[in-house]
């Protein structure tokens, strides 16, 4: 604890030191209330899973966007928000879309400036995530929204830790690092603070396991709690108990870890436990393009390739799978088609013209000179021949890639790594060869060339995302590449189910008294803002906009 006095002082406690815990004690500290937030994990850690996300923002009809000729509205986009959330459940989805209409309105209007303010910026180049493939009102975004923070998660971390940090030294916030709470203390039907155990003191660096052995008991009171501890993105055992097999299919047998240990839902169940309400459990985002970190930070640590459309995306079986499901279009409907083979992998299969145009990798350490905000360093890196350094690492020391001359040797690569069943050569080289051959052509029958063609079109994704067509099997741009893909845990999208307040509600409707909850545990807003399906960068800013509606909420409240 940095001041054991300031505890009994607190107007509010924050549970959890991530990006929603920041920017709702931001919130309260601008309104003159004294804060107290507590983490299980050290100080190195301030900032949480944000620090190490690539920085995207959706946001919607940005100057950065009609530089580009992209032609953006908030009624395109929520068109498109609802299309992809899908809400069909009355009780769990009621406060859910409302948020749903909130966000893409602060989207829209307020997101860009509030952040500018504080000192974010972003590249000039957007891109176009989560692309959907079906009709103009289904899932995906019809328009480019993916606006990339110049400096990735550690900016967005910045603009808000420095505020509330200035708050810590004005004596308007303190913090109990290795504070976990056990329990939300309820008297008279309302949350007045917490109790939990104190973690021995640890000097461990950022996103490190650390121990859980208890060397002491805590209990603050405060006039309200707000949890922000985030998801359940490393607690294998709880995504699988809660994992949707009807709609997506049996749970994968192997699972890797996009974010750190310490994500382990913890809170979800103690605040249910205290009276609050939880909908939409079956609700997660998980990625279909996962490979295990050669370079690991925490257990099973796993990189998310973000991915252009070009890649070939072959099931288990080796076959080619159907539209929508191509790189960085759909992805759900990828992992429902990649589970119904029985098998939990996939692959993609490409050339290395492709990998040096196409290979984004998720995380803020994979991306050193975005993050660094060295501009000399960035367009030395981007535009360079050759694939970025990172992704040319995993190329060379990732146990999921394999690379060959030919695609014989590719096909035996491939077999020797294989979870499941042995690939034919000449099965994969038909359905590649008939692909190519469509190439010949600027027009085609082909779902995924067609797309590559309209991608294309945008500016920014001709300029640095999109490689123009060619052969897969063309010499001229080898060597061949595969890589096995793997299930990569990441979002939780159902959570504590709150009003526009960030209030939790009970289960009998009714607003908790004392208990706030934002960020990834509250679903990123009302229990579950995304429905079924996310459109990408709109994780942090989903932490952003609820986190600030608990602050504001509590800071007018508090006076």
């Amino acid at each position: 604890m940095s001041d054991p006095a300031f505890a009994e002082q607190a107007d509010v406690i924050v549970v959890g030191a991530g990006l929603a815990g920041l920017v709702a004690t931001h919130e309260l500290v601008k309104a003159g209330r004294k804060v107290l937030v507590l983490d299980q994990e050290n100080r190195n850690n301030l900032g949480g899973q944000a620090f190490w996300s690539l920085g995207g923002l959706f946001m919607v009809d940005t100057p950065e966007q009609r530089r580009l000729g992209i032609k953006d509205s908030y009624d395109l986009a929520l068109q498109d928000w609802l299309g992809s959330a899908g809400f069909d459940r009355d009780d769990e989805d009621l406060w859910g879309r409302q948020w749903a209409e909130a966000y893409v309105r602060f989207a829209t209007d307020e997101k860009r400036d509030y952040l500018h303010e504080l000192g974010l910026r972003v590249t000039p180049l957007i891109s176009w995530a989560e692309r959907g493939g079906s009709f103009a009102d289904g899932h995906g975004n019809s328009v480019p929204r993916f606006h990339l923070t110049w400096g990735t998660g550690p900016e967005v971390v910045r603009v808000f830790a420095e505020p509330v940090l200035e708050g810590e030294r004005k004596g308007l916030v303190g913090f109990g690092f290795r504070h976990r709470v056990d329990e939300l203390i309820v008297e008279d039907d309302a949350v007045v603070g917490v109790r939990g155990s104190v973690l021995e003191e640890t000097d461990l660096k950022r996103g490190k396991a650390s121990s859980r052995n208890i060397v002491g008991e805590f209990e603050f009171r405060a006039k309200a709690v707000i949890v922000t501890s985030g998801g359940i993105g490393h607690n294998h055992e709880l995504i699988r108990r809660n994992w949707p097999t009807e709609r997506l299919g049996k749970c994968p047998e192997t699972m890797i870890s996009g974010v750190p240990a310490h994500v382990d839902g913890r809170m979800l169940g103690i605040t249910e436990s205290a009276g609050g309400a939880i909908v939409n459990r079956d609700r997660m985002w998980h990625y279909t393009e996962g490979i295990n970190n050669w370079d690991s930070i925490w257990p099973d640590h796993g990189i998310r390739i973000i991915p252009g459309p070009s890649s070939l995306w072959f099931d288990a079986n080796g076959k080619r799978l159907p539209a929508p499901c191509f790189p960085g279009f759909d992805t759900m409907s990828t992992m429902k088609e990649i589970l119904a083979t029985g098998y939990d992998y996939s692959w993609f299969v490409l050339t290395q013209s492709i990998i040096e145009k196409e290979f984004a990798l998720s995380g803020s350490e994979q991306n050193p000179d975005i993050t660094g905000k060295d501009l000399k360093f960035t367009l030395k890196s981007r535009l360079a021949k050759g694939a970025p350094g990172p992704v040319e690492a995993f190329k060379q020391h990732g146990v999921d890639f394999v690379v060959a001359d030919n695609l014989r040797e590719l096909v035996a690569g491939m077999n020797k790594i294989a979870r499941g069943p042995q690939l034919d050569h000449d099965a994969l080289e038909r359905q590649i060869v008939a692909r190519d051959r469509d190439v010949a052509n600027k027009y085609s029958k082909d779902s995924q060339l067609m797309a590559i063609t309209n991608a294309r079109q945008f500016l920014g994704d001709k300029v640095s995302r999109v490689a123009k067509p060619h052969r897969i099997l063309d010499p001229a741009a080898g060597p061949l590449i595969a890589v096995r893909l793997n299930i990569l845990t990441r979002k939780t999208l159902g959570g504590l189910q709150t009003n526009l307040d960030s209030q939790v509600m009970r289960p009998d409707g009714t607003a908790f008294p004392g208990l706030y909850a934002a960020g990834e545990v509250a679903g990123f807003g009302g229990g579950g803002v995304h429905g079924y399906n996310a459109l990408e960068g709109t994780f942090l800013g989903g932490c952003i906009f609820s986190g600030r509606a608990a602050g504001k909420a509590l800071g007018a409240k508090l006076r």
